[in-house]
C-alpha cells in the first residue's frame, strides 16, 4: 500500500481506464492533464484509433487537449488488455444498461473484471466507476479477482466511486464536482481517495463499497421521483387549464424547501432511466418493494404517449389526423446541447408517430442520423420553408441553437414538451 502511496504522490502511478465512452474519457483526460501517465482500454478499434491520433469524439473533451496530452506521452489508448498488468490504478468505466424485463445488465462489468483478473498482479488498485446495484463491488467484482489467487486488502485493493458526469454540463465537471469513495477496508478507500484528491478538490469517505453504490443510485432515483412528480401534475394541470410552468415557476420564489424540477416528454440518457430499476431489482433480493420508486419511474415512461396523445389532438383541432400529417420533431438526444441519445423519450415519440402514419422527420444540430423501428432517419435543415411546410413541429428538446421565435413565426403548429415557447403568446402553441 505504501509503494502504491509514493507512486501516487510522485505522479508516478500508471493510470488504466477500461471503457472510454462518456465517463472514462473525461476521467482518463482530467487523470492525463494533472501528469500521470494514463492508458485508456476499449473494444471499439475506432474509438482507440482517434484517441492515438489525437482526436476526441466526445464534445465534454476537447480535441485540442487530446492532441496536446497525446504528444507528452500522458494519454494513449489500446485494446490490448494484456497491458493491464503494467497499470498501477485500473478503473471500470464500462455501460451498464437493463434487460428488457428492466434487470440490470452487468455483463460488461464482468467482462470488465475478467480481464483484470486474467492480468492481475500484486499492489493493484481496482476502481469500479459504472453505476450499479449496491453488491456489485463484493458480491461480483471481488470474488472473481480473488479467483487469481491474490488476497484483498494485502495483494491488491478494491474500491467502488460512482462517477457523477452531466454531459453538456459547463459549470460542474470532474474538477469541481466532489468524489464519493467507498472501499472494502480502509485501505482501499484512502489509497482511491487520495488518487482522486489530485483532480477534485473535495473527496467524501463512506464505510463500503455498497454505501457508495447506494449513493449514487439515490441520486439519480431523487431526481426520477421529483421529475415524476411533475410530470404528474402537468398531466393534472392540463386537465384543469392550469398553466403549470407558471405553477413551478411561482413556486420556485420560496427560498427555502423547494427545489424546482420541470415536466417534460419523458426521461434519457444513462442514468435516471435506467438506476431505479436496478434498486428495484436489488430491493426484491429482500423482500421489498420500492413501489415509490417504481411508480416514479411508470409515470415517466407514459410521457412520450401523452405527448403523441397531445399531437392528435392539437391536430384534431385543425381537422387533421397524424396519418399523413407532415410532423417535424426538435431534437432526439436525451437532452440539451449533446450528441448522446441514449433512452431518448424522442426514440419512443417518434416510434409511435410511425405507427400511427405521420410523414415523420427530425432536427438535431447534434445527431446527423438515428435508426428506428429499422428505417434510418437523417437529420434535416431548420429551414422557414421546411418548417413552414409541416402539419406540427415537436419540440422534444431545447436545443440553446434553436431559435423559438423563428421557429414558432414560421410554423403552422407547436407541441412544446420542454416549455421554451411559454412566454410567446400564440394560438400556435401548445404546451405540456
Amino acid at each position: 500500500m505504501q509503494e502504491l502511496l509514493e507512486k501516487i504522490s510522485k505522479k508516478e502511478a500508471k493510470i488504466g481506464v477500461i471503457g472510454l465512452g462518456y465517463v472514462g474519457l473525461p476521467l482518463a483526460a482530467e487523470f492525463a492533464k494533472t501528469g500521470f501517465a494514463v492508458l485508456g482500454f476499449d473494444i471499439d478499434k475506432d474509438k482507440v484509433s482517434k484517441l492515438n491520433d489525437g482526436i476526441s469524439y466526445i464534445p465534454d473533451v476537447q480535441t485540442e487537449d487530446v492532441h496536446e496530452l497525446s504528444k507528452k506521452n500522458l494519454l494513449s489508448a489500446t485494446n490490448d488488455f494484456g497491458k493491464l498488468k503494467e497499470e498501477d490504478v485500473i478503473f471500470i468505466c464500462v455501460p451498464t444498461p437493463f434487460t428488457k424485463a428492466k434487470a440490470p445488465d452487468i455483463s460488461y462489468i464482468i467482462s470488465a473484471s475478467e480481464q483484470i483478473k486474467a492480468n492481475i498482479r500484486k499492489g493493484q488498485l481496482i476502481i469500479l466507476q459504472s453505476t450499479t446495484y449496491p453488491g456489485t463491488t463484493d458480491e461480483v467484482v471481488l470474488p472473481m479477482l480473488k479467483e487469481s489467487g491474490l488476497k484483498e486488502e494485502e495483494d491488491f485493493f478494491l474500491a467502488f466511486s460512482p462517477e457523477r458526469i452531466d454531459p453538456g454540463n459547463k459549470t460542474y465537471t470532474i474538477k469541481n464536482t466532489p468524489k464519493v469513495v467507498g472501499g472494502l477496508s480502509e485501505r482501499s478507500t484512502r489509497l482511491a481517495a487520495n488518487l482522486f484528491s489530485y483532480i477534485t478538490p473535495e473527496v467524501y469517505q463512506v464505510s463500503s463499497p455498497k454505501a457508495a453504490e447506494l449513493c449514487k443510485l439515490l441520486e439519480n432515483t431523487f431526481r426520477s421521483v421529483n421529475i415524476a412528480l411533475v410530470n404528474e401534475l402537468a398531466l393534472l394541470c392540463n386537465r384543469m387549464g392550469i398553466n403549470v410552468w407558471e405553477v413551478i415557476e411561482a413556486a420556485s420564489t420560496k427560498p427555502f424547501g423547494f427545489m424546482p424540477f420541470w415536466p417534460g416528454p419523458g426521461v434519457g440518457g444513462h442514468c435516471i432511466p435506467v438506476d431505479p430499476y436496478y434498486l428495484s431489482w436489488k430491493a426484491r433480493e429482500y423482500d421489498f418493494s420500492t413501489k415509490f420508486i417504481e411508480l416514479a419511474a411508470e409515470i415517466n415512461l407514459l410521457m412520450p404517449r401523452y405527448v403523441v396523445s397531445m399531437v392528435a389532438d392539437a391536430l384534431n383541432r385543425q381537422k387533421k389526423a397524424i396519418n399523413d400529417s407532415k410532423i417535424l420533431l426538435l431534437g432526439v438526444a436525451f437532452k440539451k446541447d449533446i450528441d448522446d441519445p441514449r433512452n431518448s423519450p424522442s426514440e419512443a415519440i417518434m416510434e409511435m408517430l410511425i405507427e400511427h402514419g405521420a410523414g415523420l422527420s427530425y432536427n438535431d444540430p447534434y445527431i446527423p442520423s438515428v435508426k428506428i423501428k429499422g428505417k434510418v432517419f437523417k437529420s434535416v435543415s431548420l429551414t422557414k420553408e421546411n418548417l413552414s411546410s409541416q402539419d406540427c413541429v415537436v419540440i422534444a428538446v431545447d436545443h440553446s441553437s434553436y431559435d423559438i421565435k423563428e421557429i414558432v413565426e414560421h410554423s403552422q403548429l407547436i407541441v412544446d414538451t420542454r416549455g421554451v415557447a411559454r412566454k410567446i403568446i400564440s394560438p400556435k402553441v401548445v404546451l405540456l
